[in-house]
């Protein structure tokens, strides 16, 4: 078993993670996980911009990075959000680095789609290697989204698609989105323990799942491959274990079969 584990924090979670969650993170560590942790930051970086007065673009509801907006991003994601995700980790006594995708060529990238989305990437590549010197010397990277294409240009990652890429590059056991909410709930508000990608498409359907939560859960469909079969939608404010069961609801790709 591959006990890596990467956890992508959003960025409206990052300022309310709790004292359990990271006591959550001390006891991984202690039953010796590898963790992985990638952040976003899409909440800050609108305020940046706001307070800036620089006008943003959006092709199909997401933003498009021009160079103006990258340099916002990479200050807020490389650099604010990351150090303070990093300086809480250390305050609660544990060891991490806070790295940009774009060092190291951790994350490498091609554009998604230049003339719509301008310097948005996708990741193609992952330095495996270097995540793994970190965490085999018992330190948490913990990983701003931008990734550098082969020409050395920046590109500004989705947080989800960035954790989704490392996870299956480490092949890691677990990917898990920490948010604000405990999980999926059902129509009687109780967390749904585990829900396949059919069942979630009829529950938004019928109107159980609204909201907020449905980016959310096409977010951890949209990162679901051959490689990762499963991924959980866990809160921040809680702590993410039960004994040595993870809290949350566990999304897979094909409901199981119930044998009588």
């Amino acid at each position: 078993m591959n006990k890596t584990i990467v956890l992508k924090c959003g960025g409206s979670i990052i300022h309310q993670l709790s004292d359990s969650f990271f006591h959550s993170l001390q006891n991984l560590k202690q039953s010796n996980w590898k963790i992985v942790i990638v952040h976003g930051g899409g909440p800050d970086i609108t305020k940046m911009l706001s307070s800036l007065k620089i006008s943003s673009q959006f092709y199909h509801g997401q933003r498009k990075t021009t160079k103006e907006v990258l340099e916002i991003a990479e200050m807020v994601l490389a650099g604010k959000i990351n150090k303070q995700l990093t300086n809480t980790l250390q305050q609660h006594t544990i060891k991490a680095i806070g790295i940009s995708g774009s060092d190291g060529e951790l994350l490498q990238g091609e554009f998604l789609n230049k003339e719509q989305l301008g310097l948005v990437g996708k990741v193609t590549d992952v330095n495996t290697k270097l995540i793994s010197l970190l965490t085999d010397n018992g330190y948490i990277p913990v990983i701003a989204p931008l990734a550098l294409t082969a020409t050395g240009e920046t590109l500004n990652v989705n947080a989800d698609l960035a954790a989704a890429a490392i996870a299956n590059n480490l092949e890691a056991e677990k990917l898990l989105f920490v948010t604000d909410v405990p999980g999926i709930l059902d129509e009687n508000g109780y967390v749904i323990k585990k829900i396949s990608q059919t069942e979630i498409n009829e529950h938004i359907l019928n109107g159980v799942i609204t909201g907020g939560m449905i980016p959310k859960v096409e977010s951890a469909i949209s990162t679901l491959s051959e490689k990762l079969q499963e991924v959980m939608i866990v809160s921040g404010k809680a702590s993410l274990l039960e004994g040595e069961d993870f809290i949350g609801t566990k999304i897979v790709r094909v409901k199981e079969a119930i044998i009588s």
